[in-house]
């Protein structure tokens, strides 16, 4: 079995009509949310063996505030590619099956709506999860889900159907944390 955890970067700044994209960092809510979304990571969910994560400033700067509030629990094997970079589902495939090696279980970091078109593809739409029918309203800013595959090898995940078996958006964790904008 693989366990794969979907983490969105937490709300982003405004945009800067002569900044980049890639270059925008999170606002203080997002920054409230990375750190409560990384205690609830730490806390309630088992650990993850590598973090795979795109290079944009806001997914780094979430990911390194959430790490901090995991403490002992926040994984060492790190990496970080560009191909992660507002990805499509597909192309998130092809990242796990390139850099997921033989760990059992990852955690990315990336945008949406590759990370919600993830999750949509490959958790049955049969009515029987009712956190499916979250994430297809919204897989908000900061908000994280791990999915289950029975498979033996992240080259097999390509079509593979998983559990989804947890959700957190964080407004679930801090009711001042929501509703969350489109960033």
């Amino acid at each position: 079995m693989k366990r794969l955890g979907l983490l969105r970067h937490a709300k982003s700044e405004e945009h800067q009509p002569a900044g980049y994209d890639f270059d925008r960092g999170i606002n203080a809510k997002g920054r409230r949310a990375a750190e409560a979304m990384g205690r609830y990571i730490g806390t309630k969910v088992a650990p993850f063996d590598r973090i795979l994560a795109s290079p944009a400033v806001r997914v780094q700067e979430t990911l390194n505030i959430a790490l901090d509030a995991m403490g002992k629990a926040a994984p060492v094997d790190r990496v970080e590619d560009r191909r992660l970079y507002l990805a499509t589902a597909d192309s998130i495939l092809d990242v796990l099956t390139d850099l997921a090696g033989d760990e059992d279980s990852i955690l990315l970091v990336a945008h949406n709506p590759g990370l919600e078109d993830a999750v949509l593809d490959h958790v049955p739409d049969d009515g029987s999860s009712p956190l499916r029918d979250t994430v297809a309203v919204k897989f908000p800013t900061g908000a994280f889900a791990v999915l289950e595959f029975d498979i033996d090898d992240w080259s097999e995940i390509d079509g593979a159907k998983a559990r989804l078996v947890d959700l957190k958006r964080p407004r679930d964790l801090d009711p001042t944390l929501g509703p969350e904008m489109a960033n």
